[in-house]
This record gives structure tokens, C-alpha cells and sequence, in this order.
């Protein structure tokens, strides 16, 4: 199932991130709050 994530602003010109490491895996639970990626 998809689910939208919004990604908070890391600068006040930042438009676009892209994802440089995913810490779950597929099918892993995902609790509120907890880090899925590392963004660059």
C-alpha cells in the first residue's frame, strides 16, 4: 500500500530531496515518527 510522506524543508530553497539510503525494508512496520530514509 502507498502512502504519501511529506518531507519537511531543510532550507528555506529546498524544493525536491532525493532519497540516499532507505533504513526500512519492504513490508517492515512503520511507527509515527520514526526515520524511513536519509535524504540528500
Amino acid at each position: 500500500m502507498a502512502s504519501v510522506v511529506e518531507l519537511p524543508r531543510l532550507s528555506d530553497t529546498m524544493e525536491e530531496g532525493v532519497v540516499a539510503k532507505w533504513r526500512i525494508a519492504v513490508g517492515d512496520k512503520v511507527k509515527r515518527g520514526q526515520v524511513i530514509a536519509e535524504i540528500e
